[in-house]
This record gives C-alpha cells, structure tokens and sequence, in this order.
C-alpha cells in the first residue's frame, strides 16, 4: 500500500529490516514468541485539557460529536506516524516495518449480554487530522452495527460450520501461512491482530484499566486499554490537593522492537499531545516539540 518495491524476504503487509544492530537482530531468534515479551506501562490521564477540546468541539458536532476515544484514536496513531519503530513487528524470527499505520477496535452491535460482536479497522494516512480519524470511526461503526459482516467473521463463521477436526486442520495450515505473511487478506483483512494498535474502550463499560495481552498470532505489537473515568487528587508545589477527572490507559507493548529510550519518549510525545489536544488538529505527519 505504499507503494515501494518488494524485495526478497519483504512481506505484502511489512518490509524486512536488514540493518539491525546485532541486539535486535539475535533476540527475536532467541525469544521467537510475542506472548513472552511483553512490556507493560500505565498512564494516568489529566482529562481537564481534554475535557475543554471536546466541549468547544462539540458546540458545532451535534450528530456525531467528538468522545475520547476519538482523541486516544488520533493521539495513537500520531504518535506511530512519528516514531515509526512503534510500528514495527516481528514474524518469523524477523524484524519488519509495517507499511501502513492502522488501528483496531471492537464494536458490540447492541449493549446486551447475547449481542453479537464486530471487528473495526482503520487505516491512517499522513494527512489525517482528528476530524478525519473521527469520520473513519463513525463510518466504521455503523457498517459494523448494521447488517454487514466484516471479512474475518465470515471467515470463521465457514469454519465454524466445518466438522471440527477438518476445522483443526485447516486452522493449523493457516498459521503456518501467518507466520510466514502468506495468510489470504480474506481471512485477515479486519482481523484486529494485523493492525499497528488495537484499542479497547473499558470505559464504555463502566470497567478500570488493565492490561491485555498480545498474541502469537498476527503482527500487532500494541494494544492499549482505556479505563473508566474516574476522580483523581493532584498535588500542587505546595502539597494543596485538588481532584481532576482522570482516565488510566493500560498498554502493552512488544518490547523486542524498540529498547527503553525509544519508549519513554514514545510515551511523552503520547502524553504532550493528549495535553495539548488542539495539536490533534494537524496532520499526523506534522513533527511535535515535547
């Protein structure tokens, strides 16, 4: 999707990263899994900036107005467009850069114990701004609360009706064409695990932030949990005490594709522009001092 050549050993949705430091090159050989190394880091969310952003937003966004999970959305996908190693996965025992910066989500069709469950995926481009990640989420949520079926699902709907140790079998072919970045885009055109980062609203669920896991399967290497608001004191110079409103995200991260250094400045930049939300404005290609 952009547009370069492919070279032995690239992959249709990542190319091959051929200088590496010897750190990086030997570890994924000798930790093959991405379900043994992960990395995890909690953030607790001052919402008051925030808070001001959606209430002036929203005075002109009437039927489909901003939220925070449009901000999460946005602020993530800036901060992989600008620090490119946060799009890196490893499959295979190699190093790759993916070709496209992209989240995920799931949608529950109705808030009921027996509804039904769709998988959401966006592609970003350089030029997005939050305006333009918001209609890529609105458009995506009412295909897949509506009569649509996403590709994935009508891929594990036939396997479902399969018997089940033809099921068994065909499912152990698939991932070897997984590992080696063969699986057919039917089968994974919006299955979460393929994107940059895969977000999970608790909040909307009236849950706390945790943490979840990352899987084998697939070549995501991000997966944030955003918390229910919640009260929170912060302490002045002086030791006052005031409560703000305040959101936990919970992220897990593969920390073979990057070392300590490149996460904690991944993690101010992700933190500068959810202070500073009006920066959400840009396109996600436009650099930002912190």
């Amino acid at each position: 999707m952009n547009g370069k050549r492919r070279r032995l050993g690239d992959r249709k949705d990542g190319t091959l990263l051929r200088e590496l430091d010897s750190m990086h090159l030997i570890v994924p050989m000798i930790y093959p899994n991405r379900c043994d190394n992960e990395a995890y880091i909690s953030e607790r969310i001052d919402l008051t900036a925030i808070n001001g952003w959606l209430e002036e937003k929203n005075r002109t966004e009437p039927d489909f107005p901003y939220t925070l999970f449009h901000v999460m959305v946005t602020a993530l996908l800036r901060t992989i467009t600008l620090r490119p190693k946060m799009n890196r996965f490893i499959a295979n025992k190699n190093v790759y850069q993916r070709n496209v910066v992209s989240a995920s989500f799931v949608v529950k069709k109705q808030f009921s114990d027996e509804a039904a469950e769709a998988l959401a995926f966006i592609y970003a481009d350089e030029e997005d701004t939050a305006a333009s990640i918001k209609e890529k989420i609105r458009k995506q949520i009412q295909d897949c609360r509506g009569e649509t079926v996403d590709r994935s699902t009508q891929s594990m709907d036939i396997l479902n009706k399969l018997p089940r140790l033809l099921t068994k079998f065909l499912v152990r072919i698939i991932r070897f064409l997984d590992v080696r970045g063969w699986a057919p885009n039917f089968l994974i055109g919006s299955d979460p695990y393929y994107s940059s980062v895969i977000l999970s609203n608790l909040g909307s669920i009236k849950v706390k932030s945790g943490y979840h896991h990352l899987t084998n399967w697939g070549t995501n290497s991000v997966f944030c949990i955003i918390g229910e608001k919640k009260l929170s004191p912060f302490f002045d110079e002086e030791g006052n005490v005031s409560m703000k409103e305040t959101v936990e995200l919970g992220l897990t991260i593969d920390e073979r594709i990057a070392d300590g250094y490149y996460y904690s400045r991944t993690i101010r930049l992700l933190k500068h522009l959810l202070a500073h939300p009006e920066l959400l404005e840009e396109s996600l290609k436009t650099p930002v001092d912190c």
